[in-house]
């Protein structure tokens, strides 16, 4: 195998790694936003049942219904503290995932810069080859236009 074949081939695998990191990353942060948005959600909804309380308590309220109220609030608020816990998470996924993502485009960049290179090292050493080959295809032809070749 050539070189610029294995320097192909590993370009491809390192393209392929950071697709992969690159859809690993899309689907965290739509997984963060999906907790974001129950987070919110949450948040809300335990707002309103806050609220919903204290019309009850200002229109007079029963110590039962007082106690299932207290009651629900306090597992809306552990509710919403798992679910802070499982958005930060998330986050932190999002992070890591970022970092992969981040580490195979470096490697990527990394493997096109030594292609590019050996590209180029490549071509320029065609080009002095040709140069070469011109050079004694013209040094020929002064050669046998000279008088001394015709005797």
């Amino acid at each position: 195998m050539s070189a610029s074949s294995q320097f192909d081939m590993l370009g491809d695998l390192a393209r392929n790694a950071r697709d992969q990191a690159c859809q690993l990353l899309a689907g965290e942060r739509m997984s963060e936003r999906q907790v974001a948005t129950q987070l919110e959600a949450l948040t809300r909804y335990r707002l309103e049942y806050a609220e919903r309380l204290q019309v009850a308590m200002r229109d007079g309220i029963d110590p039962a219904s007082m106690h299932n109220y207290q009651q629900f609030l306090a597992s809306l608020d552990a509710a919403l503290q798992r679910a802070r816990d499982a958005l930060d998470s998330q986050q932190r996924r999002v992070q890591q995932s970022q970092q992969h993502w981040q580490q195979e485009q470096k490697r990527l960049s990394a493997y096109d810069t030594l292609s590019t290179r050996r590209n180029t090292e490549r071509q320029k050493y065609e080009a002095r080859r040709e140069q070469r080959d011109s050079d004694e295809m013209a040094a020929g032809r002064l050669f046998r236009q000279r008088p001394e070749y015709d005797s």
